[in-house]
């Protein structure tokens, strides 16, 4: 697939379905080009995602109170259930052909959310999960196709970086241009269409810029038969070391999502007392963190060739930064320190889906790729009522919440335990 390598424009290249694609070893700037413009898809369905949390008083006095959740439980599952079918759509027909597609359906749930009405603000945040999936599991397939093995890493952690910046930006802005008393203000329904505009025109850019290429595996363009689909399936999860990956990747992920982000700032002013403030800017240093952490850890794998030692390193440090947020009072650490190092350490969480792309077949990386964020999903589909479970009718003190989130400290740990079980695949690992 490199361009040194052809006289034709690597835009303009065709890869047949029979052939499988080599990855170029140095940076190419179309094929980075690709890459970017499908991250920052996904920072655009990162701001989508977050917008309603920050119109949900407008959305409730339109709608009423008890659609609002019911909206937000149903994108979540047919995001994760989604997971398993965009891969096999990308390793069947390619990212030039699966990418503007999603993006465009993503766009149209906008546009269906902007008519304003109960039906469609749930249909249209559902129709926006079926093209949102395509974000992240897409741009690491770009990543692991074209982009140098040597980087997977590092791209997959600024892909991820890309995307806590979108969930910044869907709120801070958003905010601004739905506030009645600010200088934009406009109706919360514009907001969306102009979601829907944005979203149109990138999947023009992903159409015109993304290689003319089909996808990896020549099995995969036979007849569409069920043991076609099922294949790419039977060869991950028959793979021992792919649910190792996924595994650890989710438990690295939850003490964020489901502790600090979903309890912490509870935690913070029902058990330590603190104001609530204080304790919504503590628990806003995670996601900082995250993007810090993302493409550093990614670029460190990749710079040492190794993802075990930065899996495990990472692991380490957010059990101790976990301890810490539990068991040490409030102002014996430096002020917001402890929420910063859990979001940068768990930036580690992002190793195993390489690792996951790593220890597949090549014409699987797509279904590797939404097989992983089922994996992730799925361990936080488990692992949040089991921690809402433990809280009982109601936390308010420490002792409540050193209870509810024991399964996720025990969740680090068992990660830790994997990172000594799953294979290494860093470069120098298979270059020996």
């Amino acid at each position: 697939m490199s361009a040194s390598n052809t006289n034709v424009s690597p835009m303009r290249q065709t890869t047949p379905a029979n052939a499988q694609a080599s990855q170029p070893q140095t940076l190419q700037p179309l094929y980075v080009l690709s890459w970017f413009l499908c991250a920052l898809f996904y920072f655009y369905q990162y701001a989508i995602r977050s917008a309603p949390g920050i119109m949900q008083d407008e959305l409730t006095q339109a709608w009423g109170n008890s659609h609002l959740g019911l909206m937000i439980a149903s994108y979540y599952i047919v995001y994760a259930l989604m997971a398993l079918a965009i891969g096999v759509l990308l390793d069947r027909y390619g990212a030039h052909t699966t990418m503007p597609v999603g993006i465009a359906v993503t766009a149209a749930g906008c546009l269906i959310f902007a008519q304003g009405s109960v039906a469609a603000g749930i249909g249209g945040y559902i129709i926006q999960a079926v093209g949102a999936i395509g974000a992240f599991v897409g741009s690491s397939y770009v990543a692991a196709r074209y982009l140098p093995a040597r980087t997977l890493a590092l791209f997959v952690g600024l892909t991820q970086c890309l995307g806590m910046a979108g969930a910044a930006f869907g709120s801070k802005p958003t905010r601004i241009l739905i506030d009645p008393k600010g200088a934009f203000h406009v109706p919360w329904q514009t907001v969306w269409l102009g979601f829907g505009v944005i979203g149109l025109v990138l999947a023009v850019a992903v159409w015109f810029i993304m290689p003319r290429d089909s996808g990896d595996s020549a099995g995969h363009h036979g007849h569409l038969t069920i043991g076609n689909l099922l294949k790419p399936f039977r060869i991950i999860f028959s793979n021992p070391q792919s649910w190792y990956a996924g595994i650890i990747g989710g438990l690295l992920f939850v003490p964020t999502t489901i502790g600090a982000l979903g309890w912490g700032a509870s935690m913070l002013s029902r058990g330590e007392h603190t104001t609530m403030a204080f304790a919504a800017s503590d628990v806003s240093m995670v996601p900082i963190g995250w993007v810090i952490g993302c493409p550093l850890l990614g670029w460190i794998s990749d710079r040492i060739g190794r993802r075990k030692p930065v899996m495990l390193g990472g692991a380490v440090v957010l059990l101790a930064a976990s301890l810490c947020a539990l068991y040490v009072p409030v102002g014996v650490m430096p002020r917001y320190s402890v929420a910063l190092v859990m979001g940068i350490a768990s930036g580690a969480a992002m190793i195993p889906f390489s690792t996951m792309k790593e220890v597949n077949p090549p014409e699987v990386k797509g279904t590797a790729a939404g097989v992983m964020n089922f994996l992730v999903f799925g361990t936080t589909g488990i692992l949040s009522p089991m921690v809402s479970t433990l809280m009982g009718g109601g936390a308010d003190t420490m002792e409540s919440f050193h209870r509810a989130f024991l399964p996720l400290v025990i969740g680090i740990v068992v990660a830790i335990c994997l990172c000594f079980v799953v294979r290494e695949t860093g470069w120098k690992a298979q270059r020996t």
